[in-house]
Formats: structure tokens, sequence, C-alpha cells
């Protein structure tokens, strides 16, 4: 994995639309950079790095960041993202296909490790200061949902489900 920040962010400006292309279908997500600018800025320059490795929980949430399904890590060349995006901008919650960065306790900390929900979550609208949303599936996108479930049955049944490639346009 080649780290290529320009890989989402053209003459300035970030790209709207991401596909997430997994061993069990394509996800596509809507960046949402009007209610987290810098989560979403920090996504784009981390997108290159995904290719390669695998979402690794499903409980209320699929999560997957820079760990290959051998065990092995992607090294992260970025620090984590500077402001915890959740009260500031468009107010999105955490509710069935939308996406956030995990992070410990300090609310500033998501680095690598991001979700997307499976179910309504609005109590990680609050929870550790919140978890910004910076993308979503569209609502109407079938095919995106159903790789969403597909991949959270697999980790269930023991699977670790490989990104093949983001890419952003």
């Amino acid at each position: 994995c080649a780290f290529a920040p320009q890989h989402c962010i053209t003459a300035g400006s970030i790209m709207s639309t991401v596909k997430v292309s997994t061993t069990f279908g394509q996800i596509t997500l809507k960046l949402r950079p009007d209610a987290a600018p810098k989560t979403v800025e920090h996504f784009c320059k981390l997108a290159p790095l995904f290719d390669g490795c695998c979402f690794y929980r499903s409980d209320f949430v699929i999560q997957g960041g820079l760990q290959r399904a051998d065990g092995s890590s992607v090294p992260n060349p970025l620090k984590p993202i500077p402001v915890n995006e959740t009260h500031t901008g468009t107010k999105l919650s955490n509710v069935r296909g939308t996406a956030a960065f995990g992070h410990w306790d300090v609310p500033d900390a998501g680095n690598s490790d991001w979700f997307i929900n499976l179910k309504d979550n609005a109590h990680l609208d609050s929870a550790y200061g919140g978890y910004a949303v910076f993308a979503a599936v569209d609502p109407g996108d079938a095919a995106s949902f159903a790789t969403i479930d597909s991949i959270a049955r697999n980790i269930l049944e023991g699977g670790k489900p490989t990104i093949n490639f983001v890419h952003v346009e």
C-alpha cells in the first residue's frame, strides 16, 4: 500500500463518493464534508492504505482499519484526527449505513479504525464525546446494504472479509 494523499483530494476539493470493493461486493458511501470536513479529509488520505485490509468486527457495526486478515497491520503515517467533529457543522446521527471513525475514551483520538453502523446507534452520537459521522450509504442503495449485511454475517462466522480497494470519485 503506497501512501498517496491525493487519492481523493483533487485540486483542493474532496471528492463526493467512496466505493469500497470487498470480497462480498461493493459499498458506496457518500462523503459528508458539510458535517465533518477534517474527518472526511483524514479518511481520504487513508483510503489507499485500506487496500488489502479487512473488516474484523461485527456486532452493532462492522469495523475495519489497517489490519489484514493474516494479523499483520499496515503502518499508519497519519496523526489522529485533530478534532472530534460530532458537534460541529451539520449534525448527523449514527444511523444504519452511516460511517464514523472509532476511538477510545479520548474523543479526539480517531485515526485508522472506521465503522459502518448496522443499525440505528443514536447512543454513539454522545458516547465518549460522540462518533462523528463522515459518510453514509444512500438509504435506497439496496446492493450496498446487502454487502454490509453479508460482511457482518461472515465475521460472525469467523471470517475476515477483505477490502480489495477503496476508490474515491
